[in-house]
């Protein structure tokens, strides 16, 4: 998840799925033992696998920490904290769909470099919670729309936007408003004339 969110999986299957699960491989079921052999790994030998999907300097370094905080922090289901429940060698997020939300997602949050924005795209792609990741494009539609208050912190933004999602239509809702913004709701130059969304949108009349 820290590649990009759905219009990005074919980079996430290019760079970093033989990453994380081996040569030739897709994403898929984590492999543990090499898991713990890319947490080992010098940080060079990360960067230079992870390269082609840029930003590899700092991304190597992050996947790393949040590696090894998980191997620190291990939990499950049945756990009271995130320092139980796990062998260190164990790299598992298996458990998450098993606990409270609020939990995962405070687990998630705890992690270096994880933000909310990330714990939810880890909680609705790979688990299937109830959640909706809500990044720079799908913020800048939901208040264009007045679904969002404008200037609320991301925090807000993100228990706004799943309060007005109905159960079961996160995923699609989620997709469509992130490629509506990339493809139509642009920041600068919205282009409105070719908008699905203008007879609805109380924002029309600012970029007439």
């Amino acid at each position: 998840m820290l590649v990009g969110e759905p219009d990005g999986f074919a980079e996430r299957d290019r760079v970093y799925a033989p990453f994380v699960f081996g040569a030739g491989a897709r994403a898929g079921p984590v492999d543990n033992d090499l898991a713990v052999v890319r947490r080992d790994a010098p940080v060079a030998e990360v960067e230079e696998a992870i390269r082609p999907g840029g930003i590899s300097k700092v991304k190597s370094a992050r996947i790393q920490a949040i590696l090894r905080a998980i191997s620190e922090r291990p939990l499950r289901a049945g756990a009271d904290d995130g320092r139980s429940g796990g062998s260190s060698s164990e790299l598992s997020l298996d458990w998450l769909p098993h606990v409270p939300l609020e939990r995962a997602r405070d687990y998630l949050t705890g992690l270096p470099g994880v933000g909310r924005k990330t714990a939810a795209c880890v909680l609705l792609f790979a688990y299937g919670l109830r959640e909706v990741p809500v990044d720079t494009h799908v913020s800048r539609v939901g208040m264009r729309l007045g679904l969002l208050r404008s200037g609320a912190p991301f925090e807000e933004l993100h228990d706004q936007m799943l309060a007005l999602t109905p159960p079961g239509q996160e995923l699609e809702l989620h997709v469509n408003l992130l490629r509506h913004g990339r493809r139509t709701c642009h920041a600068r130059s919205p282009a409105c004339r070719e908008c699905a969304l203008a007879r609805m949108c109380p924002s029309r009349a600012l970029f007439a």
